[in-house]
């Protein structure tokens, strides 16, 4: 069958509805199908078409609503059918999103796409809870990292991580916090570093833990911390109560399409 349309792979940022580029909304607003993650914020499938179908593939940890050999299978059945497939992902596509394995199976069958970028939770997100991820005087540069591997693929090298200087961010790390922590401090890393959690970046219920590298295992089970939730182990973390801001709530940015 002939490929009729195009495939936008959007990404939603880490939460606030008023993250969302320009390009996002305008994509959305033009979508016949939206194909969506779990932790894009429903609110923007308001800005849809009346019209547009939706799809919910979301995942959580261990549990994959849709495969993503099937997700894939989406993306190319409804490109041959409709004019505007809205890939929508939390964050930014290409940042631990498997948004590069979606666009190698949109080039094997000839598919158009456009790869529409967001703001990655992992300095968007920190932002909000006051964690820069670099400072002149705590921190030149800055690693992100996933805590949670492809089955099969080999595990982060967590004792070499421990030994680079900057800050070092760790996403969908949660369910693996105790062998993270372990193995961190095995590798050299002191336990009096600084360290955090956040929860729920930029959304409404975010919360913020901070401690140390030492502590943050024993801090986190005692505040029943739970995914979607950031890593973050460094000398920046020092200014999270400095540098702590309330958020404008805007929501009204866009005109809203689905009414």
């Amino acid at each position: 069958m002939k490929n009729l349309g195009k495939v936008w792979l959007v990404g939603a940022g880490p939460g606030d509805i008023s993250l969302l580029t320009l390009k996002a909304h305008y994509c959305i607003q033009q979508a016949d199908v939206i194909i969506y993650d779990r932790l894009v914020n429903p609110n923007i499938l308001a800005w849809a078409p009346t019209n547009c179908t939706l799809i919910n593939v979301g995942k959580s940890s261990g549990y994959h609503c849709v495969p993503q050999e099937e997700i894939n299978a989406l993306l190319i059945r409804h490109a041959q059918t409709h004019r505007n497939v809205v890939r929508l992902k939390g964050g930014d596509p290409y940042v631990f999103g498997r948004g590069a394995e979606e666009v190698e199976c949109l080039v094997d069958e000839g598919i158009t796409f456009e790869v529409v970028p967001g703001i990655s939770s992992a300095i968007g997100g920190l932002a909000y809870a006051g964690i820069p991820v670099t400072h002149r005087d705590f921190a030149s540069g800055f690693h992100v990292v996933t805590g949670h591997t492809r089955e099969g693929n080999q595990q982060q090298d967590w004792r070499q991580l421990a030994r680079l200087n900057g800050t070092l961010v760790i996403v969908m790390g949660i369910a693996n916090l105790p062998f993270i922590c372990e193995e961190l401090l095995m590798g050299g890393k002191s336990p009096n570093t600084p360290a955090a959690i956040v929860m729920s970046a930029s959304r409404d219920n975010q919360r913020r833990l901070t401690c140390t590298l030492g502590t943050l295992l024993a801090k986190a089970q005692e505040a029943n911390i739970a995914p979607p939730a950031l890593i973050v182990v460094g000398d920046v973390v020092r200014l999270s109560d400095r540098l702590s801001f309330i958020p404008q709530v805007i929501d009204s940015v866009y005109s809203e399409s689905r009414s």
